[in-house]
């Protein structure tokens, strides 16, 4: 039999795991993807024409949901559809790590 102070360590060490968050995605590499993003939402996020959304201080997680509802078809814009379509998990969640790193 393992010694309290054992199985607490143990107990401890997944409670700490399974509460760590999950990996970021690469701002970097999320920066140099967002080209694609700057005629709609500008250059630093901040979009010029009030129909589009300002990507600059999003929360990623929410980032990365509106971006996969898109890529699926669940969320439809004749407009974000064929762009996100295109995005792979990895570019969704660096693009988010971008914008949510940007400030508003």
């Amino acid at each position: 039999m393992r010694k309290p102070s054992t199985v607490s360590g143990i107990a401890i060490g997944v409670v700490l795991l399974a509460a760590a968050p999950a990996q970021a995605g690469d701002a970097a590499a999320g920066k140099a993807k967002a080209v694609m993003c700057a005629g709609c939402h500008g250059s630093d996020g901040i979009s010029l024409n009030p129909l589009w959304p300002n990507l600059a201080g999003q929360k990623e997680g929410y980032l990365i949901k509106q971006l996969r509802a898109f890529r699926d078809g669940t969320r439809k814009d004749p407009m974000m559809e064929p762009i996100a379509k295109n995005l792979s998990d990895e570019d969704i969640e660096n693009l988010a790590a971008y914008f949510s790193g940007l400030k508003p």
